[in-house]
């Protein structure tokens, strides 16, 4: 493998793939896709219909099991060190079996709480392989939830702050407004019942889930629907942005 790209892809809308990786796509002889299992294989047909409409040339996909890894350790970095070393050998091995230029689509942005280019860098450090590689940024569900519940991320002037559910839950609400991802416990349930709360569910894909309101007035519901959906659907992606009342 000479050049490998890392794409952006969005939050699983194929309109929200950008021309640059468009471009990017019809390039490429390999793509690589870390399979969740049967209950997400939702995630796959989305990356195969985001291809189907815009790679315009013939393509193999190589699917490769990601390894589990404990959801509540001890040592949460620790856990999750391990967890991107195994994957990143398992990347390792499927490079080497392939010629041409490879690709890994990255739901949302590679940037924004993903580990595509840590592993990446964890081959390319061992030394075993050599290849270049670019990196295509994508819309990232931050930008699509703001889009679709049409809002801004936050008041004039004020800062916008990033996290995840159990920092939520640990840190508390910060300074301005508060996006919030990979929140597998309500972590929102824990605010003010004043702390409006603009949430979204399965962005860009025709199960889209939206609901907005005071936290008080709408977390019950939003908890019920949530649950609801996942049991249907095996598995949940979401997303929400808090904001203290004025």
């Amino acid at each position: 493998m000479r050049n490998l790209y890392v794409i952006g892809i969005g939050a699983g809308d194929p309109d929200q793939v950008t021309v640059q990786a468009v471009k990017a796509l019809r390039d490429v002889d390999v793509f690589f896709v870390m399979g969740k299992g049967a209950e997400k294989q939702q995630l796959v047909d989305v990356r195969t219909a985001i291809l189907d409409e815009h790679a315009g040339r013939p393509y193999r996909i190589v699917e490769i099991p990601d390894p589990p890894r404990d959801r509540t350790p001890d040592d949460y970095r620790a856990t999750v060190r391990d967890w991107h070393e195994r994957r990143s050998l398992l990347l390792e091995e499927a490079f080497a079996g392939t010629e041409g230029v490879g690709a890994i689509l990255v739901w949302g942005d590679p940037a924004l709480y993903d580990s595509t280019l840590r592993m990446v860098e964890r081959v390319l450090t061992r030394g075993t392989l050599e290849f270049d590689y670019t990196v295509i940024p994508g819309v990232t569900s931050v930008h699509a939830l703001a889009a679709r519940h049409r809002t801004v991320l936050h008041r004039i002037g004020e800062p916008v702050h990033i996290t995840t559910g159990r920092r939520l839950r640990e840190e508390g609400l910060g300074g301005g407004s508060t996006v919030v991802m990979l929140d597998a416990d309500c972590a929102f349930t824990t605010t003010p019942a004043d702390t409006y709360i603009w949430w979204g569910a399965y962005l860009g894909m025709p199960d889209e889930t939206l609901i907005r309101g005071p936290v008080g007035e709408v977390a019950g519901e939003i908890v019920r629907r949530r649950d609801a959906l996942r049991a249907r659907k095996g598995w949940i992606m979401d997303i929400y942005l808090l904001r203290p009342a004025e």
